[in-house]
């Protein structure tokens, strides 16, 4: 059979356009921020600011997250790390982790945690899982969203990843925790904003902090 007779068997079903995915994604992002519970922010807030060093830890996406939020606190005068690089200092008493972790039970990042509670340092979470490991031993926790109810799957994060398992706590129009991702992002950007008015940032220093070697 030529390329030309080639026919399928079924018409492919209709699917969502992007700028209405897009649209799904924003609304579930201003139901996020419109549920924050304002207390745990502006706790969070007290804790950026009361802190001697800033240290960030987190897996795969969500440590993406983590990584653009040690970025601009860099930006705008934090002394901030990212754990695991080898360039970090070591964490001492003193100073705040802020783990993103949407399950709040990758081993990996309990592990962290649990390594600098046991330092004397504070435990700051961003997550969708209060009753996880790592919320039950955080100092601060801010909810964002919700984890949705699921079956039987593997508890491990590492062992989810290899076997194709994921949780998240998006529906399907976007999965594998792409809004809590989003979300966090959000977020940290948020606190970004809120601590250079706060502390009456000079956007002329920021600028100074920017790279210039890339």
């Amino acid at each position: 059979m030529s390329k030309e007779e080639i026919v399928p068997d079924q018409e492919a079903p209709p699917c969502y356009s992007l700028s209405e995915l897009m649209v799904l994604m924003a609304g579930k992002m201003e139901e996020t921020a419109r549920t924050l519970d304002v207390d745990q922010a502006a706790r969070f807030l007290d804790e950026m600011l009361a802190a001697r060093r800033v240290y960030v830890a987190g897996a795969g996406r969500s440590g993406l997250v983590s990584r653009a939020f040690a970025m601009r606190l860099m930006h705008i005068g934090f002394e901030s790390y990212v754990i695991g690089e080898t360039i970090t200092p070591a964490f001492s008493a003193g100073d705040t982790l802020v783990a993103f972790s949407g399950s709040g039970e990758t081993n990996s990042i309990f592990d962290i945690c649990e390594t600098a509670k046991e330092l004397g340092g504070k435990l700051c979470l961003i997550t969708a899982s209060p009753d996880s490991r790592i919320a039950r031993i955080a100092d601060c926790m801010v909810m964002l969203g919700r984890q949705e109810p699921r079956g039987e799957e593997t508890s491990k994060y590492e062992v989810r990843q290899i076997m194709g398992q994921y949780r998240s706590v998006s529906p399907s129009f976007a999965p594998l925790g792409t809004l809590f991702e989003t979300a966090a992002l959000i977020f940290a950007d948020s606190v970004i904003s809120a601590l250079i008015e706060t502390r009456h940032c000079n956007l002329d220093e920021v600028r100074g902090r920017l790279s210039n070697v890339q």
